[in-house]
């Protein structure tokens, strides 16, 4: 089995969205091996946004990440799970997303996008070892 990180960021669990964050996962066959709520604080997000430390939205999502908390998941499913929820999540500026994606049904702007899911298995390993180290 293939694991990819997956997180229900700030606005989706201020509007309630969460569950159907998570029945969607579900309702693909991915299976959730591991869920926490947490408000992300700036050491663990430079940590996970470290790839955008130089550039200018970075305070600005460092502020949106932890101003209230997130449901972070590892989902589990077959190779290349990280893609199956990248395409279930829709792009990543929500007017561009295709209707029946998270983002396309939900979201209505860039900055707040409800979710966040690994971009390559590579990074699903980085990205699972910040929240879940003991899941190595």
């Amino acid at each position: 089995m293939n694991r990819t990180l997956v997180i229900a960021k700030p606005d989706a669990v201020e509007r309630g969205l969460v569950g159907e964050i998570i029945t969607r996962i579900e309702r693909r066959g991915l299976k959730i091996v591991a869920a926490q709520m947490k408000v992300i604080d700036e050491k663990l997000a430079s940590r996970h946004y470290e790839e955008h430390v130089s550039k200018p939205f970075y305070p600005d999502l460092v502020s949106f990440i932890g101003r209230s908390p997130s449901v972070v998941m590892v989902v589990e499913g077959p190779d290349d799970t990280w893609k199956i929820l990248r395409t279930m999540m829709g792009t990543t500026n929500p007017v561009d997303a295709l209707p029946g994606t998270i983002r396309g049904d939900f979201a209505y702007e860039v900055t707040e996008n409800l979710i966040h899911g690994s971009d390559s298995g590579e990074s699903a390993i980085r990205e699972i070892g910040i929240f879940f180290p003991d899941l190595g």
